[in-house]
């Protein structure tokens, strides 16, 4: 077990005494301990200390079970798979506490949790555009088996900042050894002697490239017979890993929909969008009433920036600067403007979701990205037939490129009559991207 993925035995026992309140010579009497020997396990003098000296601390202490679990994980980093394996549930392994309800996705929260209900569905990858709230489904999901099945949860974060900071709790050993058998195929056996035949979900959270993880997982899922995997990513990879849930951002009404609403209307019912953005709002405007003419603004932002919940909550910041009709202004001319917030979420290169949506676009290849200047010119909704005429393209051809943007998220099923042709539409923020990029283009092609 890499030893930097938790804290060790000389800071878990100094946090613990002090939330206790007792100093080294209090703790020394009560856990009948001589004061020398927790000054050398705070220190780190004493690495492997005797269980009962452990177990006189913890009494002393009162410490909770999973509190007793981390101590003795780090006294004997050996005894990890054993102490797991006797103490593994569901309080122990759970996903984390979400901020906020979910809005919005209650039919496609039923077809995961109906995916993860059958037996025969064990790999399933939630894929979409980044900010579109894969991780938040997958959380949602997680929560409803935790409760309802007592079922464990190892959550495990792919993405970087995983390895920037510690993890705590107890599953902490676990979620790395996860990720050891993920990135190197290290940690098999005691991954399978830890979850065995006990039913357990593990969620990837940002395994954006999962091709070379496959072969491990899949004899991961082999060996655990009730194991259930759920992948969140951005992208589909060759070959996908398991049965592919394709999210697409919240609906969002139509600028004409909410201009044609009567009195009395809901412009809030069945459009979980201007729902979500509203929730957003109430944070950070409490002041501002949901009167029918901001809703109706809010609406039109919300179809400017896609229904993207993370591009709505970053659009809803900039309303400690303007009001909603401003906004709405600036969301018409440019929405891009709103979608990275008053503070973006990260400084780093890449990390803001207008950057993250323009390295979705640079990843297409040059026939894909062809194709999605045709599609952003045709009139809206178009059909796979449309696009292949405008293509120039064999059908086939062109409905296979057009599903892959669909599971990237860049083009959006369009609402459309009851057994009527099944019609898409680009992305806003994606036109403006491209529309952004375009005249950089064009320069270097002047220049050559």
């Amino acid at each position: 077990m890499n030893s930097e993925s938790t804290p060790g035995l000389d800071v878990l026992l100094q946090n613990a005494r002090r939330r206790a309140g007792l100093t080294q010579a209090q703790l020394a009497g009560l856990a009948t301990v001589s004061v020398r020997a927790i000054r050398d396990l705070e220190q780190g003098r004493v690495r492997n200390p005797r269980k009962e000296t452990l177990k006189l601390l913890a009494n002393a202490m009162r410490m909770s079970d999973a509190r007793r679990i981390e101590l003795e994980l780090a006294a004997d980093a050996h005894a990890a798979g054993r102490v797991l394996q006797s103490l593994y549930s569901a309080e122990l392994a759970a996903p984390p506490t979400p901020l906020r309800p979910l809005v919005g996705r209650r039919a496609e929260l039923e077809a995961l949790t109906d995916r993860l209900d059958n037996r025969h569905d064990r790999l399933l990858t939630l894929v979409g555009l980044p900010g579109v709230g894969k991780s938040r489904l997958a959380q949602e999901a997680a929560l409803v088996l935790h409760a309802r099945d007592r079922m464990p949860v190892l959550w495990v974060p792919m993405d970087r900042a995983a390895d920037a900071g510690p993890e705590q709790g107890p599953q902490a050993p676990l979620a790395g050894w996860v990720r050891s058998l993920i990135r190197d195929g290290d940690r098999f056996e005691e991954l399978t002697s830890v979850i065995g035949d006990k039913p357990t979900l593990i969620v990837l959270d940002g395994l954006d490239d999962s091709a070379p993880a496959l072969p491990a997982l899949l004899n991961l899922l082999r060996a655990c017979e009730r194991l259930k995997t759920v992948v969140t990513s951005r992208r589909v990879t060759q070959p996908p890993a398991g049965r592919l849930l394709p999210l697409a951002p919240l609906p969002a009404p139509a600028p004409s929909a909410a201009e044609s609403a009567l009195p009395g209307d809901s412009l809030v019912a069945g459009r979980p969008a201007v729902e979500l953005m509203l929730s957003y709002v109430s944070h950070m405007r409490p002041d501002l009433l949901p009167t029918d003419a901001v809703t109706t603004a809010l609406a039109h932002i919300c179809h400017r920036v896609d229904g993207i919940p993370r591009a709505l909550e970053a659009a809803a910041s900039w309303l400690l600067l303007y009001s909603p009709d401003q906004l709405l202004e600036i969301a018409r001319a440019t929405p891009l403007f709103l979608v990275d917030g008053v503070t973006p979420a990260t400084s780093e290169p890449g990390g803001t979701l207008g950057e993250q949506l323009g390295s979705a676009l640079a990843e297409l290849d040059d026939r894909t990205a062809d194709l999605l200047t045709t599609l952003a010119a045709l009139p809206e909704p178009w059909t796979v037939d449309a696009a292949a005429r405008a293509n120039g393209r064999p059908l086939t051809e062109t409905a296979r490129d057009v599903h892959g943007l669909l599971l990237r998220g860049l083009v959006r099923q369009h609402a459309t009559e009851p057994g009527g042709p099944v019609g898409f539409t680009v992305l806003n923020l994606v036109r403006e991207l491209m529309t952004a990029r375009r005249p950089a283009a064009d320069l270097v092609g002047a220049a050559d």
